[in-house]
């Protein structure tokens, strides 16, 4: 990164090739998404076809969380050493396998697998992305250009309920054509990625010497990354527990029909994409419309989006009906608007730095809150009250962002940025 904030990408490459880029990233991350909320989508099949309790349910995420923590430790750290170039395309091949496989598993074991290994190669989506959109776009432009690549994540998640109503049939196992339909697509980007771009178009980092690893281990101990680790557990808790847990939810919560839930989850994903485009929208405004600071902007977006999460509250009062999903449509808006904020503070933390960066916190949030599903679904299995077994958990899940609110007011403002911050 130069030090007047320009993009790293080739200086002949005009602005709007960059943005296409951004759209492709858009677009990984919308198969990303579909081969992960698959098994959401088909919880109470796959649920009733291998006998398995919520607690049961909530180790295949606990399993894809942890093996996502460790593959963004190990991608995060490739992204900065080796071309992204050919290690994205590698890595959303690897995981597209994974999805493919997961509609022949035979039985717990083999899903268990499937997760697990899909987990690690998802992880090296976003180092590779957030690397990607560094290189592309300058300070003022990577709210909005972080947004665009989020929002594939809501895309993802609408388009693959409609998928599954096609796919899915009475036949309780008709689920497994749906993994292999959405698993395929992957391979398609991968042509279109090396269609796009040439080797040059993304520099590698040039290899530091033991200096830029002392930077690092700086990073690491200063109250900046704390902030950003502290705020990304809190984004992280409420966009997965919706995520795992809505179509549970909505079908023994409160009693939808299969065909209803996944109509709405497809809208629930929609409201999602709304408030990710408009939080980056806000933000550019304010910074060129309003004369505020990236950081700042950022900070007021951040905070708006908890207020959304925090109509969780009213989820224990109300019963089945329009209220209802209209309060779990504000949760959604505010859940994917949390994101595109917590990129940019990433990238704010480093120059040098960002996909090991990006890895770190990623095994980080990863680790701390996957367990949360065993809990969440134990918590659920001891509910008598099949209407309030999910309630208390998604009350929580939806104040957790707050906790980014309170670290950045603590931890942040008083850090001197580190000596290659941009």
């Amino acid at each position: 990164m130069e030090p007047h904030g320009k993009p790293l990408s080739s200086p002949h490459r005009a602005a709007t090739w960059r943005w296409s880029i951004t759209g492709l990233l858009l677009l990984a991350t919308m198969i990303n998404y579909m081969d992960r909320v698959t098994l959401a989508n088909a919880s109470e099949r796959v649920t009733r076809e291998f006998g398995l309790d919520n607690e049961q349910y909530g180790h295949l995420e606990l399993a894809f969380g942890w093996a996502f923590a460790l593959g963004s430790l190990v991608f995060g750290f490739l992204a900065d050493r080796l071309r992204v170039h050919l290690l994205y395309p590698a890595i959303l091949a690897g995981w597209s396998a994974m999805g493919v496989a997961t509609g022949w598993a035979d039985g717990f074991g083999g899903l268990l697998i499937c997760r697990t290994l899909l987990g690690f190669f998802e992880a090296g989506h976003w180092p590779c992305a957030v690397k990607t959109t560094f290189a592309l776009l300058d300070d003022k432009e990577r709210t909005l250009g972080n947004s665009i690549l989020q929002s594939g994540a809501s895309i993802g998640a609408i388009l693959t309920p409609q998928v599954m109503k096609l796919l899915m049939t009475d036949q309780v196992g008709s689920w497994r054509g749906a993994f292999i339909v959405v698993g395929a697509v992957g391979f398609v980007w991968v042509v279109l990625w090396f269609l796009m771009l040439r080797p040059g178009d993304l520099p590698v980092e040039p290899k530091r010497s033991d200096g830029g690893l002392r930077e690092l281990g700086e990073i690491l101990v200063s109250g900046r990354f704390w902030a950003v680790a502290l705020l990304i557990m809190g984004a992280q808790t409420v966009w997965h527990i919706y995520r795992v847990w809505l179509m549970k939810f909505l079908q023994t919560g409160r009693g939808y029909g299969e065909r209803a839930a996944l109509d709405f989850n497809s809208v629930y994903y929609m409201a999602t994409d709304v408030g990710c485009f408009v939080a980056g929208g806000i933000s550019l405004w304010m910074i060129r419309g309003l004369g505020c600071s990236p950081q700042g902007a950022r900070r007021m977006v951040y905070a708006g989006a908890c207020c959304l999460t925090s109509a969780s509250l009213f989820i224990p009062m109300l019963g089945k009906g329009p209220l209802l999903l209209g309060v779990i449509l504000i949760i959604g808006m505010g859940a994917l608007a949390l994101f595109p904020c917590y990129y940019s503070f990433v990238q704010e933390l480093s120059a040098h730095h960002v996909g090991r960066l990006t890895g770190i916190l990623s095994m980080w949030v990863w680790a701390v809150t996957s367990p949360m599903h065993s809990f969440f679904g134990r918590m659920a299995d001891a509910v008598a009250d099949p209407a309030q077994r999910y309630d208390q958990g998604l009350v929580i899940a939806g104040l957790a962002p707050w906790i980014g609110v309170l670290a950045l007011h603590l931890l942040w403002r008083n850090e001197k940025p580190s000596r290659d911050a941009h």
